[in-house]
């Protein structure tokens, strides 16, 4: 769930406490869906003896600037993270590593040791972070398809009211469009919303000039407070949604009642009574949204940080699935394999939240689901259901 705060407490964390040191010692997990494009041992070999220069980030990416290139990068995902042994990176996820705690964790997939003795550590407990290694990260997917930053980068009011107006599709989705802006995810988006008492499922070229003004302001307010406290949420102020709107719970802020709807692909909490759909364009709420989110929106798999409902590939890096074996013989026996239980999340990380539809394809392949009434070729009907349209014809012969 890193989104661009997040991940730029991380980048500060690493800009003053690694920058001019040398890399004498690197890990890396062999583990080919994290690390993208190069075997662990080539990726090591080629950053050790290098200093670090910089860190550098965009959206939700980062990396770090060699004296010489290729450079790791680093796509957060669900669940990435850094951890420097000893410095408090953000209370997002925790503070200093103690000298009790497994060191380096056992889901660290880059790990390097520095020539003062610092450690530094690239977790990721859910497998959805892409680690990689890039003679120039920003010419290249993800970063290169990238919209401008949201921090870095912040467009111009007439700018962001133009780009705005262009666009048929709900504000909440064009939000989390990595194209369109970087660095915005889900808790973000749900939070600059409220603040500028806009419906996510909102059309966002229906938007008034006003409405464009309060939501650049929030945008701007928003992640610039996030990023002042480095992330760390319990120094966000009180009246921010932030702290009402995990786990779907019922709830109130300032006394209003928070509710969840479906928007941009995500599950979505926003106070009915401040934030109304209005215009000529609205939605209803239980409706299907008019617009479609852009397909550059592949270029970002952060924002499916918290998935509800697990995929095929998102259980397979759970171990909740079966194994082959197991499945094998089911298939033998003709039993229908039982109906995946909802996958509960008791970590930090956990949104409870949707799918979401800009997510890279390869980290959440949805599982294909069957329309109910309609029925697969060559496949037969059950018995039962055979044999009770035979008894209802029978009943409506008797009846005559």
């Amino acid at each position: 769930m890193p989104e661009l705060p997040e991940v730029e407490a991380a980048r500060k964390a690493v800009e003053d406490n690694c920058i001019g040191k040398k890399i004498t010692k690197c890990i890396v997990a062999d583990d080919s869906k994290v690390i993208d494009g190069v075997s662990h041992s080539d990726f090591e070999a080629s950053v050790v003896g290098k200093t670090i220069v910089a860190a550098r980030r965009k959206g939700k990416n980062m990396w770090l600037q060699l004296d010489s290139p290729p450079f790791p990068s680093f796509q957060f995902g669900m669940a990435g993270a850094i951890y420097i042994k000893g410095v408090a990176v953000t209370k997002y996820k925790r503070s200093a590593v103690n000298d009790e705690d497994e060191w380096p964790s056992k889901y660290s997939k880059f790990f390097i040791q520095l020539d003062d003795g610092l450690e530094l550590s690239f977790t990721d407990k859910r497998r959805f972070a892409r680690v990689r290694l890039l003679k120039d990260p920003t010419l290249v997917p993800p970063i290169s398809e990238l919209g401008p930053d949201a921090l870095f980068e912040p467009m111009t009011l007439d700018v962001f009211t133009e780009r705005l107006h262009k666009k048929k599709t709900e504000i909440k989705a064009l939000l989390l469009d990595q194209s369109y802006i970087s660095g915005i995810g889900n808790w973000v988006a749900d939070e600059v919303l409220y603040q500028a008492r806009i419906h996510p499922r909102q059309i966002a070229s229906s938007l008034s000039a006003e409405n464009c003004s309060t939501l650049h302001k929030s945008i701007k307010e928003v992640i610039q407070f996030a990023v002042e406290v480095d992330a760390d949420c319990s120094r966000f102020p009180l009246e921010w949604l932030f702290h009402s709107r995990w786990g779907k719970k019922p709830g109130k802020i300032s006394g209003k009642k928070i509710d969840f709807i479906t928007a941009g692909g995500r599950t979505t909490a926003y106070v009915p009574e401040l934030q109304k759909l209005s215009g000529t364009q609205v939605l209803k709420e239980t409706g299907k949204p008019r617009g479609k989110t852009s397909k550059k929106t592949s270029v970002d798999d952060d924002n499916n940080d918290d998935i509800e409902n697990p995929t095929k590939n998102e259980d397979e890096n759970l171990g909740s699935l079966k194994s082959k074996k197991e499945t094998g013989k089911a298939g033998a026996k003709g039993k229908k394999p039982s109906k995946r239980k909802k996958t509960e999340e008791s970590d930090n990380d956990n949104d409870n939240d949707d799918g979401d539809a800009g997510a890279d394809n390869d980290d959440s392949d949805q599982v294909e689901k069957k329309k109910p009434g309609k029925q697969t070729k060559g496949e037969k009907q059950p018995k039962k259901s055979v044999q009770g349209s035979q008894n209802s014809r029978s009943t409506r012969s008797k009846a005559k």
